[in-house]
């Protein structure tokens, strides 16, 4: 029987699993955590995420899709809560497009069940990877008891996170093997909000919704009880940052001043505060992605910030590029590799690129009248030339473009709508009108 063994029983990892069993593999799954469906989700963890088409696509080949659709609330667009408390709507695509709201742990157990139900796949839990023979597909780990034990198969997939234990033990170890590790300024700390009383939300429940405040900014995603997932995202050091957040004093001044609405609907904000930890974030880059009979997907391959919203949808994406190289190289493993690491760099690079940029816009554009003006202009230019524009974000989120390619072309779209913006007096004033159209098009040209 066809034998492989996944590091991590993850977002990825988990996916990976049930493709594997689809292709008739016996899958083993050691994972260091224990089994979460009967522990509370590990800590400094988003507890919420954001799916979308990529993750959809990934999720919908080997048919669990519907699965989690039961439990994803759909998000239209984002919406912006000023310091007075006025809203903004900006829907994220065209009409009907949405991105979903899912809870990371009711995902990851939903994957899990999936995996093990057709009987070929076992998750050895309390179980961590202490080394890796990268070439001959043996994974050693050590129980939570100090059992050592070793698990040999055909082929080993590393989906255990951005601080992936095989990457370190075995990749890492390799002559020529590129790596880095780049921390943000900014850290996150997560707050829930409740539901109401009797159940309710709190806020318009199908939006994403964003406090921008500059140089830092909250966000808010809801979950299926009417609670809502929020994330604070601000520098560690200096004025308004997460050093100066110690006193329970100074959390309800800094929420009273600055997020108005906010402390309105959670007067107690000072008491939750310290509910979930401080957490950083890191974008690591690595290469060659596989050695021997060794691949690493996932975050462990291209750890990102959470800015896009695509760190799941593009782990989910591996699973799917993957999937597809064996059905061409006949799961000749060799072949599949080469093709997986060549073809899916740049876009691990590109989410990346991506995701830094997002975090740029969402802390400081969002609330800006001129990017909001050119955010317009696109959509409805967009709207008339289908064949010749489709904007960054919907690129990103409702396409399988590849994310290098989005990137790219986000640059060039960027430039143009910048030049035409600085070039057209009054702009404002017929943002639809054909001279801007005109000006575009030729731009293009």
């Amino acid at each position: 029987m066809k034998t492989a063994t996944i590091v991590g029983a993850g977002l990825v990892g988990s996916l990976w699993a049930v493709y594997l069993s689809k292709a008739g593999y016996k899958v083993t799954i050691v994972e260091r955590r224990p089994d979460i469906r009967k522990a509370e989700i590990s800590a400094g963890k988003s507890i919420n995420l954001a799916l979308s088409t990529r993750g959809w696509k990934a999720l919908d080949t080997v048919g669990v899709g519907d699965e989690i659709r039961k439990i994803a609330i759909p998000m239209l667009g984002r919406m912006m809560h000023d310091l007075q408390g006025n809203l903004t709507f900006q829907p994220y695509g065209k009409e009907g497009q949405a991105i979903y709201s899912v809870s990371r742990g009711g995902v990851n157990a939903k994957m899990m069940d999936i995996a093990e139900r057709n009987g070929n796949t076992q998750i050895f839990y309390n179980e961590k990877c202490i080394d890796i023979d990268l070439e001959n597909g043996i994974v050693y780990t050590e129980t939570k008891t100090g059992e050592k034990k070793q698990h040999q198969s055909d082929v080993v997939f590393a989906a255990d996170g951005a601080f992936s234990a095989v990457r370190y033990n075995g990749m890492q170890k390799l002559d020529r093997f590129n790596y880095s590790q780049n921390y943000i300024e900014d850290g996150y700390r997560e707050i829930l909000l409740p539901a109401n009383a009797d159940g309710s939300y709190k806020l318009e429940k199908n939006a994403l919704h964003i406090w921008p405040r500059g140089r830092f900014m909250l966000i808010a995603l809801p979950n299926e009880d009417g609670s809502f997932t929020c994330t604070l995202f601000m520098p560690f050091k200096g004025k308004n940052s997460f050093e100066t957040l110690t006193t329970k004093a100074a959390v309800n001044t800094f929420f009273k001043t600055t997020f108005p609405d906010f402390y309105a609907m959670m007067p107690n904000i000072a008491d939750a505060w310290e509910d979930h930890p401080l957490s950083s974030l890191a974008i690591i880059r690595c290469y060659p992605w596989t050695y021997g009979k060794t691949a690493l997907m996932g975050d462990a391959a291209h750890a990102t910030v959470p800015f896009y919203g695509q760190g799941m949808n593009c782990g989910f994406e591996d699973c799917s590029v993957m999937w597809d190289l064996m059905q061409k190289h006949n799961e000749n493993w060799k072949k599949v590799f080469e093709e997986y690491q060549i073809m899916r760099k740049p876009d691990g690079d590109g989410v990346q690129d991506l995701s830094l940029h997002n975090y740029h816009v969402m802390r400081d554009y969002v609330a800006d009248p001129k990017f909001l003006l050119q955010k317009k202009i696109e959509a409805h230019f967009s709207e008339k030339h289908l064949d010749k524009w489709m904007p960054l974000y919907s690129q990103v989120t409702f396409s399988h473009i590849r994310y290098s390619e989005a990137w790219k072309k986000g640059q060039i779209q960027d430039a143009i709508m910048k030049k035409v913006m600085a070039e057209i007096d009054n702009i404002e004033d017929k943002w639809n009108s054909q001279e801007v159209e005109s000006a575009i098009l030729k731009e293009l040209e």
